[in-house]
């Protein structure tokens, strides 16, 4: 079956955080949202399928997931990612913001340190400051257009107060998939401090040909017990608003203290939408899958043409996975609410500031290119029409 990614879908009046509340987040209610990380592409037919003969039966009581569910994970990870997962080191869990908080709350004492990786995804942050620990920032280093890890200030930042590092991997918002290298690196780190890793693997399903996700516990033993992979179907498949993730704990140790966090903060309860979807997307969803990921490579490598083309003084990080492009305006010069300001009002188009990252993310935009590409060309060509309007003023 062929899929049309081209189809351009109205999503107005559907509650969507992406469409229906520019007014109120951005001041701005004719802009092109490519900011929030969800797809405008339909999800695949398998999961409406399923989703309408569950709604069929008309009752929607307490829901709890069966050996399906868990078999559905195992061997998706098992097929996809060679990660050998066992049924009982699966959490399930709503969603992975969430999970992190109580990954928080679970490891850590108020005042303790956590480091994070930036710049990366923002709610890392939020789940450090708002249960009262410290953020550690270790930057990425950009090199030639490439980001890499910064191990020499990595073991700078670590004192006997730091238990835990953020690891986001495939990278969200620079795109990077960590080498197997890396990793050895960083867990070996990790294990001599006694640092709990906790991997956001969200992305994982979105690498691009010619790179490989490497689930962290496949490092080694020893990195699989000191480590908490954060997984979920919903970036993969756009099933963000039906609410099921799944923590992965290999070591029962830290397991226990992680569903002790789920049971006082009374979270033990699936979405049954939820569920039905994650069974259909991960046992009938390949085949959109494979079109879906060649769809999103090909709009990077639009976006890259464009640029090159017509707007060459900005510049797009290679991607390595993930639909989100990691775009370098600052040559235009501008301030960051300099930069905000010409695109939402004079572009007319909505990104995800930069800064929100970290510092590092200074003068960068993160683009969601998980749209049609008449969505994409127009937003560009919005971007270029602005831009010589500006030009002839100066």
């Amino acid at each position: 079956m062929k899929y049309d990614f081209n189809e351009v879908i109205d999503r107005h009046n559907t509650n969507s955080v992406k469409w229906d509340f520019n007014k109120e987040k951005f001041g701005e209610e004719d802009v092109i949202p490519m900011w929030i990380a969800d797809m405008d592409f339909k999800a695949p037919e398998a999961i409406i399928e399923a989703i309408k003969k569950r709604a069929d039966h008309g009752v929607f009581g307490y829901t709890a997931p069966d050996e399906n569910y868990y078999k559905s994970i195992i061997n998706w990870m098992d097929k996809h990612h060679n990660f050998k997962v066992e049924k009982q080191w699966i959490c399930p869990a709503p969603a992975v913001v969430p999970a992190l908080y109580w990954i928080v709350q679970s490891y850590t004492e108020k005042g303790d340190k956590i480091i994070i990786q930036p710049p990366v995804y923002h709610r890392f942050k939020g789940a450090i400051e708002d249960n009262q620990r410290i953020v550690v920032e270790n930057p990425l280093k950009l090199v030639d257009g490439k980001y890499y890890m910064d191990f020499e200030d990595l073991e700078k930042k670590i004192d006997s107060k730091v238990k835990l590092l953020f690891l986001c991997s495939p990278h969200n918002p620079v795109g990077r998939v960590w080498t197997k290298e890396e990793l050895t690196r960083l867990g070996e780190i990790c294990l001599k401090h006694n640092i709990i890793v906790v991997s956001d693997e969200i992305h994982s399903d979105l690498v691009f040909e010619g790179y490989k996700h490497i689930a962290f516990p496949n490092i080694s033993e020893d990195c699989a017990n000191n480590s908490i992979i954060c997984t979920a179907p919903t970036k993969t498949f756009n099933i963000a608003g039906l609410q099921v993730c799944n923590i992965i704990i290999p070591n029962e140790v830290l397991r226990d203290k992680f569903l002790n966090a789920l049971k006082i903060n009374a979270m033990g309860d699936l979405n049954t939408f939820g569920i039905v979807a994650l069974e259909a997307a991960y046992n009938e969803g390949e085949n959109w899958y494979r079109e879906m990921l060649n769809y999103i490579q090909c709009n990077f490598n639009f976006l890259e043409n464009y640029l090159r083309k017509y707007l060459p003084e900005i510049k797009v990080i290679k991607a390595e996975a993930t639909y989100l492009a990691w775009v370098d305006f600052t040559a235009l010069g501008m301030k960051n609410e300099e930069l905000r300001d010409f695109l939402l009002k004079k572009a007319k188009v909505a990104f995800n500031d930069g800064y929100i990252f970290g510092k590092a993310g200074n003068g960068f935009q993160r683009v969601n290119l998980a749209c049609s590409r008449y969505t994409l060309q127009e937003g560009l060509r919005r971007i270029t029409k602005a831009l010589n309007g500006l030009e002839k003023n100066i």
